[in-house]
């Protein structure tokens, strides 16, 4: 029989692969996630915006906070959870914010996707011109998980 190659490195047995995705739920969330926590009201975290003044004007999620990976950790109250997002996933700008804060004592985890996949699910942008929403892109709307 012809092994595959993803089965070259065969899957790590069941105990071992639980615990590694229960870690890595521990590092991450997701836009989806976010979006529903934020509509709450109470999302128990605060979102922090890390990409630049110019790409924040642009438009950012409601609610969030702007600070740049360069100005954290910015007051933040280290008592409250922090969600981290830069641009998308091309870019290591929230894994540094998420880096930054965490060595000074804050518990954090890192948005996958960015405001990319924010806006590419169609999901709320506020700018100065208002808040507006996105056409969403077929490609990654309704991914149903």
């Amino acid at each position: 029989m012809t092994t595959t190659a993803p089965l070259a490195v065969p899957p790590a047995p069941p105990a071992e692969a639980a615990a590694y995705f229960a870690a890595r739920l521990a590092f991450h969330t997701d836009v989806a996630d976010v979006h529903a926590a934020l509509a709450t009201g109470a999302p128990g975290f605060v979102l922090v915006d890390t990409r630049s003044r110019a790409a924040w004007d642009q438009g950012h999620v409601p609610g969030a906070v702007h600070l740049p990976t360069a100005e954290l950790p910015g007051g933040l109250d280290p008592s409250v959870p922090v969600v981290v997002h830069c641009w998308g996933p091309g870019c290591d700008g929230a894994t540094r914010a998420a880096l930054a804060l965490a060595r000074a004592g804050v518990r954090v985890k890192e948005m996958l996707g960015g405001f990319e996949y924010w806006a590419r699910e169609g999901l709320p942008v506020e700018s100065a011109a208002g808040l507006r929403l996105p056409d969403p892109d077929p490609l990654t709307v309704p991914c149903g998980c």
